[in-house]
């Protein structure tokens, strides 16, 4: 493996964000915070309690989840595509790099991003409202599990885009409205029976779910369900992009 190669990419990357970071870092701070406030505040005088949790501590893994997610899904597929953009990928593409290393290499500057943007909200929380985290393992593994997975979803949108408003239109229309309506902002065991087993064909629960299981030993659907489901979603996601470079694309502009 081209470790030098794969170091490059990845300071690269993180030298970008570096410089960007009012729209890498302080934004979605801000925007975490600002639900936070609006949703803890409004609806947390209504529902004091949610699982003998109170509601502005039970928004909290929803809220991390929520920009993780889309964070992960922009960043990885914006790392890709500007180059494409630029034509600055011939420059990776004539050197002696694997495919694999590529997308080790924005993969893994995108997840160190969305990880440390999910670490630094989680800490923002706290000064909110009394957070407990009973299992920081498995708190840390879904992080670097979600963060890798949708990374990696990221990158595969990255690819196929063909223009900026391309970009906008999966984390827009699909990764957000999936959150909120994955249980950010209550439980699914509030909703009527029919709306509650609708909502289990929706993948992100299980990663809200596992999230806030690690927090306060309360979920919706059982640990090992969300985990398998995270990892399912992962291993999909590896076999597309596996697909695509077997198949002959190119990562061209």
């Amino acid at each position: 493996m081209n470790l030098r190669a794969v170091g490059a990419i990845y300071k690269f990357e993180m030298a970008r964000a570096l410089r960007t970071v009012m729209q890498s870092v302080i934004s979605p701070v801000l925007s975490t915070s600002l639900y936070f406030v609006v949703f803890g505040a409004a609806i947390g005088q209504r529902i004091q309690h949610v699982d003998g949790v109170p509601y502005g501590a039970f928004i909290v893994p929803g809220l991390v989840m929520l920009s993780l997610l889309t964070q992960s899904v922009s960043n990885a597929s914006f790392g890709i595509y500007f180059p494409r953009f630029a034509g600055t990928i011939y420059e990776v593409l004539s050197a002696p790099v694997s495919y694999f290393e590529i997308v080790l290499a924005y993969v893994g500057a995108a997840a160190t991003k969305s990880i440390a943007i999910g670490l630094i909200i989680l800490a923002t929380a706290s000064l909110f409202t009394p957070l407990t985290i009973l299992h920081p393992f498995w708190m840390l593994s879904f992080l670097v599990l979600t963060a890798i997975t949708f990374c990696l979803f990221g990158f595969i949108i990255g690819v196929w885009a063909d223009g900026f408003e391309q970009l906008q239109v999966i984390p827009l229309l699909v990764i957000t409205p999936l959150t909120f309506l994955g249980g950010s902002f209550y439980s699914i065991d509030m909703l009527p029976p029919v709306w509650r087993t609708i909502s289990l064909f929706n993948p992100v629960v299980y990663l809200v779910s596992g999230f806030r299981w690690s927090f306060y030993g309360k979920a919706d659907v059982h640990i090992g369900v969300s985990l398998a489901m995270t990892l399912a979603f992962m291993l999909v996601c590896i076999l597309v992009i596996r697909w695509i470079f077997k198949s002959g694309y190119r990562l061209k502009a």
